[in-house]
């Protein structure tokens, strides 16, 4: 259900600032006024607005499929606080997503970031991290298990972080993808002997 209102949150707000400029200036990321202006709330906002219909597409449609499985395996391992982890797993996976840019862009007042992935990247790298071998579908056409996506994607984001030269926060999706990978941990320590356990289970 919590997946649900993440997503219609998200549409609703995003829909908003595509239609008003201001408010999308006043959402966005912007680590100058986060430190000097203390406008500390742009650290969660800007998860809810997007670039535009595609990124906000992809970014929903990987929360959609991805949410509903960690809704469900919270609820198996941690019953009625599900809810309260799932949404710790959110909002940290944005916070998370934020350090590096926090400290790197302090006093760029020039800089800017919207989008919910490095939420969403925390959602499917725990989901990977609980069921490492759950095929994943590359361009929703090839079948890939999930440890092995999860790999290829900590390797490019972290190449892609270093380049720095196609706009991407790439740094913000390879942190919200390791804060998703070690939440599960941090809430159940026995759950990193579970993903070694199902990690080893082919052979």
């Amino acid at each position: 259900m919590i997946t649900y209102i993440l997503i219609a949150i998200t549409v609703v707000v995003s829909y908003l600032a595509f239609q008003n400029h201001g408010l999308f200036e006043k959402l966005q990321f912007n680590a100058a006024r986060v430190i000097h202006a203390k406008e500390y709330y742009r650290l969660i906002s800007h998860a809810f607005i997007h670039a535009g219909w595609s990124h906000l597409l992809v970014n929903m449609f990987v929360l959609y499929f991805f949410g509903r499985g960690i809704e469900q395996y919270f609820g198996y391992y941690f019953g009625n606080k599900a809810t309260a982890y799932f949404l710790l797993l959110y909002i940290g996976g944005i916070l998370a997503s934020n350090l590096w840019s926090l400290i790197k862009h302090q006093n760029n007042y020039y800089y800017n970031a919207v989008g919910a992935s490095g939420a969403v990247s925390a959602v499917l790298f725990a989901f990977i991290f609980l069921n490492p071998w759950e095929k994943l579908y590359f361009f929703m056409v090839i079948p890939i298990p999930g440890i092995l996506f999860a790999v290829g994607y900590l390797f490019y984001s972290y190449q892609m972080s270093k380049k720095s030269n196609d706009n991407i926060a790439h740094d913000a999706h390879l942190l919200g993808a390791l804060y998703g990978f070690i939440f599960p941990v941090l809430l159940k320590p026995a759950l990193f002997r579970h993903f070694i356990d199902q990690l080893f289970s082919i052979l």
